[in-house]
C-alpha cells in the first residue's frame, strides 16, 4: 500500500507524493488492462487512431525521401506519448467513477485545463527539439561520410564499428533527454486534466514523484519503453494495444503517486 510522505520545503499548494514499491508498476499495467477489457471499443479505437497517425507520418517521410528523420521521429514519439494518451487518461477517470464514456474524448480532456496543458506540451517540445539539435550536431561533428539512408543506417553507423564514439555520444545524449522528459512528464498530463493546478506545479510534482520513488519509477520507465518499443517494431501495428495499455496504466500510476486529498 502506498505510504504518504511528509515533505519539507514544498511550495504552497504542491500536492504530497506517495511512496510506491516495485510491485506497483505491475499493478498499474494490470489495472490498465482491466480498463481495456471494461471499454474495449473506446480504448482500441483510440489505439487504432494512433496506429493510423504513426503509419501516415512514416509513409510521408518515405515518400518525401526524408527517411533520415525516422530515428528522430521515433524518439519524438516517446517524448510526446504522455500527451498523445490524454484521451485514455480521461477514459480511466470515467471508468473509475463509473461514468459513461459516450462523451469522453481527448478534446474534452484538453479543454479541462487547456492553457496549462499548453505549457507542459511546450516543455516537451523544447526537450524534443534540443535532443534533435544535439543529435544533428553530433552527426555533423563526428560523422564524415555521406548521411546513410534508413535501409543502411544501422549497418553503416551502428554495426560497422567505425563510428563507436558517435554511437556512444548519441546514446548518452538521448538518455539524458529521455530522463529529463520522463521526470517532467511522468504524471504531469494526467494531473493537469484531473486537478485545477498550473503546469509548473504539475511538473514539479512529477519530478518529485520520480525522485522519491526512483527505483519503482525506473522499472516503470523500462516497462513503458519495452511495451511501446515493441509496438513500434511491429510496423506500428502493436501500438493498437501498447498505447491503450500504457495510457490507462499511466492514469493509475498518477492516482497511486498523487492521491486526491481526502
Amino acid at each position: 500500500m502506498s505510504e504518504m510522505t511528509g515533505q519539507q520545503g514544498l511550495s504552497q499548494g504542491d500536492p504530497l507524493v506517495s511512496r510506491v514499491t516495485l510491485s506497483h508498476p505491475w499493478r498499474w499495467l494490470e489495472k490498465g488492462w482491466g480498463d481495456i477489457r471494461a471499454a474495449p471499443l473506446y480504448s482500441l479505437r483510440y489505439g487504432a487512431a494512433i496506429v493510423i497517425l504513426s503509419a501516415s507520418i512514416f509513409l510521408v517521410t518515405l515518400l518525401g525521401h526524408l527517411s533520415f528523420l525516422v530515428p528522430f521521429l521515433t524518439a519524438g514519439f516517446f517524448l510526446m506519448a504522455p500527451l498523445l494518451a490524454i484521451g485514455l487518461y480521461r477514459m480511466s477517470d470515467h471508468l473509475e467513477r463509473n461514468e459513461s464514456l459516450a462523451h469522453c474524448q481527448a478534446l474534452e480532456a484538453i479543454k479541462r485545463n487547456q492553457a496549462q496543458l499548453g505549457i507542459a506540451t511546450g516543455f516537451l517540445l523544447i526537450i524534443m527539439q534540443l535532443w534533435i539539435l544535439a543529435s544533428v550536431f553530433l552527426f555533423i561533428m563526428l560523422f564524415q561520410d555521406p548521411f546513410p539512408t534508413l535501409e543502411n543506417f544501422i549497418p553503416t553507423v551502428v554495426l560497422s564499428g567505425e563510428h563507436i564514439p558517435l554511437v556512444i555520444a548519441v546514446i548518452l545524449v538521448g538518455a539524458f533527454f529521455a530522463v529529463c522528459a520522463f521526470c517532467v512528464s511522468a504524471i504531469t498530463i494526467p494531473m493537469l486534466i484531473d486537478r485545477p493546478v498550473d503546469g509548473f506545479t504539475a511538473m514539479r510534482t512529477s519530478v518529485r514523484a520520480v525522485a522519491q520513488n526512483w527505483l519503482p519509477m525506473l522499472l516503470w520507465a523500462v516497462l513503458l519503453v519495452a511495451i511501446v518499443g515493441a509496438g513500434l517494431l511491429t510496423f506500428y501495428l502493436g501500438l493498437f494495444i501498447a498505447v491503450p495499455l500504457t495510457g490507462h496504466a499511466t492514469w493509475h500510476a498518477y492516482r497511486d503517486l498523487v492521491p486526491r486529498p481526502s
